[in-house]
Order: C-alpha cells, then structure tokens, then sequence
C-alpha cells in the first residue's frame, strides 16, 4: 500500500538542529519501501490555482495563511498503517515539524 508522507514545518516543534539532521540516514533505511521524496519550495512561491465560473483564477501564495506549511514529501509502499506511522517517527522532522500520514485512495477503474 503507498501512502504519502507531508513533511511540514510546525512552530511547536523542536528548533531545527542540523547537526542532528539525518535525512541521509533515513532514506537510505527505508531501500525498497521508498518510491520517490523531495523538498519543496517555500510556500511563498507557490501558486494557487481555481476556476470559478469558467474562468481561471490564479493567485500567489499557498491557499491558505498557516504556520504550518508542507516542506516536502515522501511517498512510501509498505504493508499497512502501523508500518507507515513507524517509518515516519523516524523522519527527522517528526522531531523539527511533523509528519502526515495519508494512504493513497486509487480511482476505481
């Protein structure tokens, strides 16, 4: 089962350590449970994209004023849940921010 893992910042958590920081560590301990991760630009970059009554409407910034922003991603292929949860309280920034944790939902064909 795939589940995507959102690394986001939180201003509860711990202040970021980067000696402490090991990512590198991680992803090489998840070997075939990985399928792909990546930073993302900061959310003041961002784009948000909508259409309303047939028109496109784009606007700078994320959808939404937060404290609490999406840095990146993983997304990992694992057996269920509770394996899900273990490898992302491994994630350094379940210390430095959080980890969400979603199962993907396929379309039905």
């Amino acid at each position: 089962m795939k589940y995507m893992l959102f690394i986001c910042e939180d201003p509860e958590a711990e202040t970021y350590n980067p000696d402490e920081d090991n990512i590198g560590e991680w992803v090489a301990s998840l070997g075939e449970h990985s399928v792909t991760g990546d930073r993302l630009r900061p959310a003041s970059e961002a784009v948000t994209v909508r259409r309303r009554n047939g028109k496109v409407v784009v606007t700078d910034g994320p959808f939404t004023e937060s404290k609490e922003v999406v840095a990146g991603f993983d997304i990992i292929d694992v057996d269920d849940v509770a394996q899900a949860i273990e490898i992302a309280s491994r994630h350094p920034m379940a210390r430095f921010g959080r980890v969400e944790v979603r199962k993907f939902w396929p379309f039905e064909a």
